[in-house]
C-alpha cells in the first residue's frame, strides 16, 4: 500500500518572486529616503522663515534672501532659491515652495515625489 503524501510550501520560483518583489520596494524605499529628508528640512526652513517675518521691518527681498541662505547653509539641493514664490496676496505675503522630485528606479523608469504642502503666509506662527 502506497501512502500519499501531499508536499506543502514555497518552490523556488515562488520564493524568487516574492524576494524580487521585496527587494524592489527595500530599493524604492532607499532611493526615497534621502529625498524625504530633504523635504523635511524645506519644510522646517520655510516654517522658520514664515514665523520670524516681521512685517515693520522685513520685505520681500529680505525674506528671498533668508530662503536662499538657509537652503544653502542646509545644503537642499532638490529646491533652488529662485524656484521659491514669494508674493503678495490680500496684503499678506505668501511663501509658496512646493516642488516636486524625480529619482531614478532603474533603467529607463523614473519615480516621483510630489510636495505640496508647502505654502506659508508669513508673519503667522505655524503649528504642526
Amino acid at each position: 500500500m502506497k501512502i500519499r503524501q501531499r508536499q506543502a510550501g514555497m518552490s523556488i520560483p515562488g520564493m524568487l518572486v516574492i524576494a524580487i518583489m521585496v527587494g524592489f520596494f527595500v530599493m524604492c524605499g532607499i532611493r526615497m529616503t534621502p529625498i524625504y529628508l530633504e523635504y523635511l528640512t524645506v519644510k522646517r526652513i520655510m516654517q522658520d522663515v514664515a514665523s520670524e517675518f516681521k512685517p515693520e521691518e522685513d520685505n520681500i527681498a529680505d525674506i528671498r534672501r533668508k530662503i536662499s541662505n538657509m537652503l544653502n547653509t542646509n545644503q537642499v539641493y532638490l529646491l533652488q532659491p529662485k524656484e521659491v514664490e514669494v508674493f503678495r496676496k490680500d496684503g499678506k505675503i505668501i511663501i509658496d515652495s512646493n516642488y516636486e522630485a524625480r529619482f531614478p528606479v532603474m533603467g529607463i523608469i523614473d519615480g516621483v515625489m510630489r510636495f505640496e504642502d508647502l505654502t506659508f503666509i508669513a508673519g503667522v506662527e505655524v503649528r504642526n
